[in-house]
């Protein structure tokens, strides 16, 4: 059988892929994608940008042809609507239709959710970024296997404004904390399952740092920071744990520990999806060589 071939849902737009490396990061559908290579030597890894005009998109029957889509995180709220986000919602129905295995990571759970039926709201609470902390499973998530080698209590890189808000039929919560009920969970949906965090198992503190700066206003008006000068050595600090992962003293001022610092269990439950739910799904399926969706 040949390697696995897997589909990278980029969430963003044009522009806000070019802030992302401008600010020291990575365009999201990039990065995914060389994550996904990483935890997969043996695939095949695709990227689609339902977010642009015109952009060459996938069908059903190109969606079942993969053994699973991965959907990025993404700066556009979904309740907002039109053009960049429509087809992100009819992208990921198609592939609940096909029956494809889907992960999301943040944005990539609220598409899923509002695909599904359910709703999304930006949090009362307000905005979770850096670490999101004591994500704690539920009775349900805590034998799901998307957390397996997750401890009682664990951290996690995110940032986050809006949440699910209702759930779609057939959504199981895995997990949540004091900011987000839901942090993790299952959808269920016509022909398809999906598995989802709102954190960013993805990101790397370089990632985080480059996030950080382009909110830049938004980290002194939502209180994380007093000033400018104090955002800026936050960002360093992260930028310098990135450098230097064995730094204790800077992981310790961070508040950070193995679970966002080690990046086998950083990126756990995408390499979770890929054991528990993709393998095994494309080993039942046995589907046969097909010529797959590409860009132009």
């Amino acid at each position: 059988m040949s390697g696995l071939r897997l589909l990278v849902v980029e969430g963003n737009v044009a522009a806000a892929r070019e802030r992302a490396i401008a600010s020291g990061g990575t365009a999201a559908g990039l990065s995914y994608a060389d994550l996904l290579r990483r935890l997969a030597p043996d695939a095949t890894v695709d990227i689609c940008y339902p977010a642009d005009p015109g952009s060459n998109l996938p069908g059903v029957a190109d969606l079942a042809a993969y053994d699973g889509v991965a959907i990025t995180g993404s700066a556009l709220n979904i309740y907002d609507g039109g053009p960049a986000i429509e087809p992100q919602v009819a992208l990921v129905r198609d592939a609940f239709q096909a029956g494809t295995p889907m992960f999301g990571s943040c944005w990539g759970l609220q598409v899923a959710t509002v695909a599904a039926g359910g709703t999304v709201r930006a949090n009362p609470k307000g905005r979770e970024i850096g670490i999101a902390r004591r994500i704690v499973p539920t009775a349900a998530g805590r034998d799901h296997p998307l957390l397996a080698g997750r401890p009682a209590a664990y951290d996690a890189i995110c940032v986050h404004l809006d949440e699910v808000e209702t759930m779609p039929a057939g959504m199981t919560v895995l997990a949540g904390n004091a900011v987000s009920d839901v942090q993790a969970a299952e959808i269920r949906h016509g022909n398809g399952v999906f598995w989802g965090v709102q954190y960013h198992p993805e990101y790397t503190f370089r990632e985080i740092a480059a996030v950080m700066r382009r909110y830049g206003p938004v980290m002194v008006t939502g209180g994380f920071v007093h000033d400018a000068a104090e955002l800026q050595a936050v960002i360093a600090q992260y930028d310098a744990l990135d450098a230097a992962p064995g730094d204790t003293a800077l992981a310790w001022r961070l508040g950070v520990d193995g679970e966002v610092l080690d990046p086998a269990a950083r990126n756990r439950e995408i390499g979770n999806w890929l054991a528990h739910l993709v393998r095994p799904a494309r080993a039942v399926s046995g589907k046969a060589e097909t010529a797959l969706f590409k860009n132009p």
